[in-house]
């Protein structure tokens, strides 16, 4: 009865959630989409109590169900929000449940089981890492994340009492030992941060390669952006030094037989070494945006006669970067834009020298209205805060807007499209 109940479950409700959901969906209410979703937990979950199953079982019932169904993100975005009251509750009820007269009276057994089970978890769990090739700190944060007794031993525990496979004081205890196993999840992640993690941290750090050579310029970064460029620098016949902080993409880059030097550009001794006070360019290609605007501002302050080709992450990023001094500053994401840009003139029927022009009088109007703003940028003000830069920003969005209107008017008007 049982399994048949069981069974029942996950074959109707993979044929017939689909199909519900989709009836559901043409409603266009998120209310009744999640109420819907409820109703089937419910309803699964009271399924099972009438077999004599635990609820707990049946809401798990439920969830695979769900999951296999094609509405499944739709699903997790509408009840994302109530994860968080979830998972209260459900910690809330784990905490009620510890028996504190019972973990009194038996605390050196209690304590004992549960270091045994999170032991002897750990130790399958890094037998299974290493069986999967897990390597290093990966291998212990995947045997110490996952050595805690998981939720489903509250329902395992209640069906064994409900059908008396185990007696009530044996099921109390082992409810003890599966929440303390939890509570300490957090002192494995903490011990794993503070001890294991900074061990193989070491292991893999390695000193900055010796640089042998001098090039004009030094390309700090070589990732999508800073790879890029320096291919167009070598295929043009120039001499760079390249410094990347990924021993990983260093070995890569190696094995195609790219002259590469491992350390942190942003590391005055390295720059150094890498002989800033003879380069004549330095291409500023790193991610981090802080780093960056960092690593700008000491090139500024201590090298001058070095011309910075700096990235920028966004637009207020270029302000930042204006204010610090570097005046060749280059939007990440820009020129594609503007590339898209052509090829959506063309796909409507303009040429491509029109195209260019078109694009030519947008970029004009983009960087007048960028130096204007750039005047009132203020890098340890929030541009939110900046009543200036608002006040010009409010000002410029319909004039600008207007005069670039106008001046692809006029484009259009001079070269009609082909």
């Amino acid at each position: 009865m049982t399994l048949a109940a069981i069974a029942g479950v996950i074959f109707i409700g993979t044929y017939l959630t689909t199909p519900i959901f989709r009836f559901v969906a043409k409603a266009r209410l998120r209310e009744l989409f999640v109420t819907t979703a409820l109703m089937m937990v419910l309803g699964i979950a009271l399924l099972m109590t009438l077999v004599g199953l635990s609820p707990a079982l049946g809401t798990f019932l439920a969830g695979v169900v769900m999951a296999s169904s094609e509405y499944r993100h739709e699903l997790e975005s509408d009840i994302d929000p109530f994860k968080g009251i979830f998972l209260g509750v459900f910690f809330i009820t784990v905490g009620a449940g510890i028996n504190f007269g019972l973990l009194g009276s038996n605390f050196g057994l209690i304590i004992g089981l549960t270091l045994g089970l999170i032991l002897l978890k750990s130790a399958i769990l890094l037998v299974l890492g290493r069986a999967f090739n897990l390597q290093g700190g990966d291998k212990w944060l995947f045997g110490l994340g996952l050595a805690q007794a998981g939720e489903f031993g509250f329902v395992l525990l209640s069906f064994t009492v409900a059908n008396s496979v185990i007696p009530q004081d044996i099921a109390d205890l082992l409810l003890l030992v599966v929440a303390l196993s939890m509570l300490l999840t957090p002192a494995l992640f903490i011990l794993y941060d503070r001890v294991i993690a900074p061990k193989y941290s070491a292991q893999e750090e390695r000193e900055a390669d010796e640089i042998e050579g001098e090039a004009p310029i030094i390309i700090a970064g070589h990732g999508r952006f800073g790879g890029i460029v320096n291919r167009a620098l070598r295929g043009a016949g120039y001499d760079t030094t390249v410094l990347d902080y990924s021993s990983e993409q260093l070995e890569m880059l190696r094995r195609f037989h790219i002259s590469v030097h491992f350390g942190d550009a942003t590391r005055p001794d390295l720059l150094h070494a890498a002989g800033i006070d003879e380069a004549k360019v330095l291409v500023i290609a790193i991610d981090d945006k802080e780093a960056i605007t960092e690593l700008v501002r000491y090139m500024v302050e201590h090298h001058p006669h070095v011309h910075l080709v700096a990235r920028a992450i966004d637009r207020n990023h270029v302000y930042d970067l204006w204010s610090v001094g570097c005046r060749d500053i280059i939007r990440e994401t820009y020129d594609s834009s503007i590339r898209a840009s052509r090829s959506v003139f063309e796909a409507l029927g303009h040429s491509r020298a029109q195209a260019e022009k078109l694009l030519g009088e947008f970029e004009a109007a983009d960087r007048e209205s960028m130096l204007d703003l750039a005047g009132l940028y203020d890098i340890n003000i929030p541009p939110l805060e900046n009543e200036a830069y608002m006040a010009r920003v409010d000002e410029m969005m319909e004039e600008w807007q207007e005069q670039l209107r106008g001046r692809m008017q006029d484009v259009k008007a001079d070269q009609p499209a082909e």
